[in-house]
């Protein structure tokens, strides 16, 4: 495997190579949720039952949520094993912040903490897990290539 030389990218290239990885992750989770059924839900937040909606909103956060991986974690993802374990560590967050706190708020219910070790909320780390994975891959790859 080619060795990937460490460069520091611009603010710009970090976001677009957030934003590209944060695509690439939120297709990945995106067909996971859909074939559990959980877009409908996720359209909640936004007052709607629909899961074409659900997978637009979805898609909507994944790419604001990669934009802010590129900021944050750009220049600390130089190859892709930092990549990967970067992005592992930001979807970890962002299941703590997305389905634990901010979606609950948003849809006038408590947070959901209690729940953090049932089933479906496991699988929602899992799908997180795998979002921030192959945002920080594809975002090494593109900034890279």
């Amino acid at each position: 495997m080619a060795t990937i030389a460490r460069h520091e990218h611009t603010l710009q290239e970090r976001v677009i190579g957030g934003i590209i990885g944060g695509v690439a992750g939120g297709l990945v989770f995106g067909m996971m949720m859909g074939m559990m059924g959980m877009l409908s839900m996720v359209a909640g937040v936004v007052g709607s039952q629909s899961p074409v909606v659900g997978f637009a909103y979805h898609m909507f956060n994944s790419i604001v949520i990669g934009a802010i991986f590129g900021f944050v974690f750009g220049n600390r993802s130089h190859t892709f094993a930092q990549g990967a374990l970067w992005g592992l560590l930001y979807g970890f967050i962002w299941w703590i912040l997305g389905p634990l706190v901010l979606m609950p708020l948003m849809m006038g219910m408590p947070l959901q903490f209690g729940a953090a070790f049932t089933s479906p909320m496991l699988m929602s780390l899992i799908g997180h897990l795998i979002y921030g994975a192959i945002t920080g891959l594809v975002y090494v790859w593109y900034t890279h290539r």
